[in-house]
């Protein structure tokens, strides 16, 4: 049997005129009914309570732990806000949230899904609860903070954490190991849930298209206009629940002649943006492959160097990229130091050599 709750409020004139004018009797005490804490699995990293709005998702996920809600000095940057540099450059990155820039400005400033985002990466933990996950940010953004989060939990190894939504949306992209649904009282085991597939398409593209999406690249908006210039879509292809959505651009790469005395045909990136709404979903990676593949299938050699930890990080696992001479050797970074992080950088240098034949 589900609970009954009972809350009392002070009776005034103006509870008075608004239950006269719908002819409701109001005396002071609500009632509604909640839902008893379901029997969760005693170890479990992600579990989702979901629910239309009123159907008591918020009072059910108090039985699970008290929400915290970060504060945040208006006279420091977000990046400045968490345990160490390290700690910070990995949660940001892991919700998502690649703006370096964005990083550098207070929390204030930032736009309601940057806001979202840097609010999730103080709040992860062990034992975290989180109401109202997704619930003021884009479709677009609830589902990429969705994946990020969840390959942040598997890769800390993190513990009971629970979230309450009222988007059923984001179900198959965060995979959740339960999941409580507060309109039928129901826990489901959310391991069987499949992530919808991502079908990425690259286009070749004029320069000026670098306007778009100049601002949201992690360290600079310059632009070589010898460089060639692609755009990519993706196409997100759902299962039961979900339909064939339209194509969609997501991103931005770029390629540079390499001239060489040692090699001909040689070319390197210039810049690979993916847009912030869709930053979570592991889309840079695949685009910058998809353009190195073009080039190899083109007879060139394609090389990258890169600061960004993700990208460099990815490289160094996938048998597509190996490591150059270049790698992890001092580099200027004019762009760098016009951020304040210093007149060097070391970084990331890969040529890729396509994936192995199966």
């Amino acid at each position: 049997m589900r609970p009954i709750f009972k809350i009392q409020v002070q009776a005034d004139d103006f509870t008075k005129a608004a239950s006269t004018a719908f002819d409701y009797k109001f005396e002071g005490e609500s009632t509604f009914q909640g839902w008893e804490k379901p029997q969760v699995p005693e170890d479990f990293s992600l579990g989702l309570i979901i629910g239309p709005s009123g159907s008591g998702k918020s009072l059910l996920l108090k039985e699970f732990g008290q929400e915290e809600n970060p504060q945040w000095n208006p006279n420091k940057a977000v990046v400045s806000h968490f345990e160490n540099p390290n700690d910070a450059l990995d949660r940001l990155m892991a919700v998502g949230l690649n703006s370096i820039p964005s990083w550098c400005r207070p929390f204030h400033v930032l736009s309601n899904g940057e806001q979202f985002r840097a609010g999730l990466a103080r709040k992860l933990k062990n034992g975290a609860v989180i109401d109202e996950f997704t619930s003021v940010v884009d479709r677009n953004v609830a589902k990429a903070a969705s994946v990020a989060m969840r390959r942040y939990v598997d890769r800390k190894s993190l513990k009971k954490i629970v979230l309450a939504s009222c988007h059923y949306d984001i179900l198959e992209w965060l995979r959740p190991d339960w999941y409580f649904d507060t309109t039928d009282g129901i826990l489901h085991d959310g391991r069987l849930l499949q992530r919808p597939n991502i079908e990425i398409k690259i286009y070749s593209c004029r320069k000026d298209s670098w306007s778009i999406f100049a601002k949201h690249h992690y360290l600079t908006e310059d632009f070589n206009k010898a460089a060639r210039a692609y755009l990519a879509t993706a196409t997100f292809y759902g299962n039961d629940i979900f339909d064939v959505s339209e194509e969609t651009i997501v991103g931005f790469a770029s390629s540079l002649p390499q001239p060489s005395g040692h090699f001909k045909n040689g070319y390197r990136e210039h810049r690979t943006v993916v847009l912030p709404d869709f930053q979570g979903l592991g889309l840079g990676p695949k685009i910058s492959d998809m353009v190195a593949q073009i080039h190899l299938d083109e007879g060139k050699r394609y090389f990258s160097k890169t600061a960004h930890p993700r990208f460099g990080a990815y490289r160094d696992r996938s048998p597509a990229w190996r490591k150059t001479s270049h790698y992890k050797k001092a580099q200027k970074g004019n762009e760098v130091g016009r951020l304040g992080f210093g007149d060097t950088r070391t970084c990331f240098a890969h040529e890729y050599i396509g994936k192995p034949q199966v």
